[in-house]
């Protein structure tokens, strides 16, 4: 197999920049692999292992993204703070993506990128044999040009100051995704009505279109309305809801339906 056929791609990248509408499973209490064949059989096109949120070790994370990406299904990290630490190990353990939260300006998104990408677009430490190569030994400039191309760098909107900001953060080279935090905001906007929340989404959309980016949507899995209003006004990317969620909503929906069906003397014994 020759080095420009290796089967090194970001299907969902792909996807979103189709303009189809790609759904994501945040991870985070899931430690095995199989939850990437059950994202899969679900119809998920990404598994966004969630490490702000959850006790997951960087390690389990890594185990989660390798079977993700060998599953089909493209893994995303979201890291607790960008800094080296967390975003060129994240990269290095397989993630096709980063998902960097609380970026409130264009200086925190141009970091991101820089954090992200190998030179010239930035100054990501050199590794070799990457999950993401499947451990293929590649020159070293070709396997950062491929690494560069697939990489998703997504900037998470979650204040005041991050929507104010959101049409310089949309311009910043490298960004490819704004994704809105529709919890974070809302309790930094003092917890606005839907027509606000709204308003807040038109913002960004309006930047991201401008500048050519995707939008995305977190936290709306609740809201299925207001969702599909802002799907149809331009966001491409949902974050669907966690594992937990999925599997208490599933366990409670299962217990309710047996339980409607039970006599009242049955139930009580």
């Amino acid at each position: 197999m020759s080095h420009d056929t290796l089967p090194l791609r970001n299907a969902l990248k792909e996807k979103l920049a189709d303009g189809q509408v790609a759904v994501s499973l945040i991870v985070r209490s899931a430690r095995g692999p199989e939850i990437a064949l059950i994202a899969r059989s679900s119809g998920f096109d990404a598994l966004y292992i969630d490490l702000e949120h959850s006790s997951l070790s960087l390690d389990t994370a890594s185990a989660l993204c390798i079977a993700s990406q060998t599953s089909g299904v493209t893994p995303l990290l979201r890291v607790p703070e960008a800094s080296a630490a967390w975003i060129s190990r994240a990269l290095d353990g397989g993630a096709m993506g980063v998902i960097v939260p609380h970026v409130d300006d264009a200086q925190a998104a141009r970091a991101a990128v820089a954090l992200a990408k190998y030179p010239p677009q930035g100054h990501r430490s050199v590794s070799t044999t990457l999950p993401q190569l499947a451990y293929r030994q590649l020159p070293q400039a070709e396997s950062q040009r491929l690494l560069n191309e697939a990489t998703l760098v997504v900037a998470m909107i979650e204040s005041r100051q991050g929507l104010r900001h959101a049409d310089e953060i949309a311009a910043v080279d490298g960004i490819d995704m704004l994704l809105v935090g529709a919890g974070d905001l809302a309790a930094d906007l003092g917890q606005p009505g839907q027509a606000q929340m709204r308003a807040a989404f038109d913002t960004v959309i309006a930047a991201c279109r401008r500048h050519g980016k995707i939008v995305g949507a977190g936290g709306l899995a609740g809201q299925i309305d207001l969702l599909g209003e802002v799907i149809a006004a331009g966001v491409r990317y949902v974050s669907a809801g966690t594992d937990t969620g999925f599997l208490l909503a599933g366990a409670q929906a299962k217990v309710a339906a047996i339980r409607a069906r039970c006599p009242p003397s049955a139930e009580s014994q």
